[in-house]
């Protein structure tokens, strides 16, 4: 059986890129949408592979003479003699990582990838922005949000209300923020948008919500002082995490 090893670690990870990729949408906690038909053509080709592999393994099997595969005066000519007794049973292990994917898929970067980039802001040019679209309150993304109010010289957040949804982080002193992380590609290059809310209770570290408020001006626009943005909330309500947890950047 362990010679069926590869065989068994190759579906195990093409099964596990499938269950994310094509049987649910766990594949947004790690890459953009549009490579979702790389991941399930990645999937399917390294099951095909797995079974390939197990087909060549079997033929060569049944092709070895069976005088030769065991001679009790050769221990040469003992299966495994070159690996020594641990050798293949140790090599199992590297299944349980594939395993673990196919069963126990990893959740989404929260807070901890959020502080970790909480530092970390793009240099960008002052200037004005496009006029928002009529209506209060108005949806707007954590990215958008926090462009719009630091670097707009034009204000064009003064006097909206706005709806940000995001997860809940915390600094030292205990301010809260809602929070999204914006990827271009997958998780590995995400960075990170947030607000600070005032005016309304914090919820649990990671809790998703949705916060209606306005923007409440702090510095002029690219100054230290205006990030990160500031919220005055007039609600702040758990909702479900959405299916795809992060912003395009």
């Amino acid at each position: 059986m362990r010679r069926y090893g590869p065989a068994v670690l190759l579906a195990l990870v093409g099964a596990a890129i499938l269950r994310v990729s094509l049987f649910s949408d766990l594949y947004l906690r790690y890459v953009q949408v549009g490579l979702r038909p790389y991941l399930v053509v990645s999937g399917v080709v390294l099951v095909l592979l797995a079974v390939v592999v197990a087909v060549l393994v079997r033929t060569a099997g049944e092709q070895e003479d069976p005088e030769d595969l065991e001679d009790p005066e050769n221990p040469e000519s003992h299966p495994g003699h070159t690996h020594g007794p641990a050798g293949p049973r140790v090599a199992w292990f590297l299944t349980l990582p594939a395993l673990a994917l196919l069963l126990f898929p990893p959740p989404a970067l929260g807070s901890y990838s959020a502080d970790r980039e909480a530092d970390r802001r793009a240099a960008r040019g002052v200037g004005t922005f496009p006029a928002l679209p009529a209506g209060n309150p108005l949806d707007l993304t954590l990215g958008d949000f926090g462009s719009r109010a630091v670097y707009d010289s034009g204000r064009s957040l003064k006097g909206r209300t706005v709806r940000l949804t995001g997860f809940v982080t915390r600094d030292a002193g205990g301010t809260w923020y809602v929070t999204r992380l914006l990827v271009s590609c997958c998780a590995a290059d995400a960075t990170t948008a947030k607000a600070e809310v005032r005016g309304a209770g914090a919820p649990p570290v990671d809790t998703w919500v949705t916060v209606t408020g306005t923007w409440h001006p702090e510095g002029e626009p690219g100054s230290d002082a205006a990030w990160p943005p500031v919220l005055d909330a007039t609600s702040a309500r758990r909702v479900p995490q959405p299916d795809n947890p992060y912003e395009k950047r």
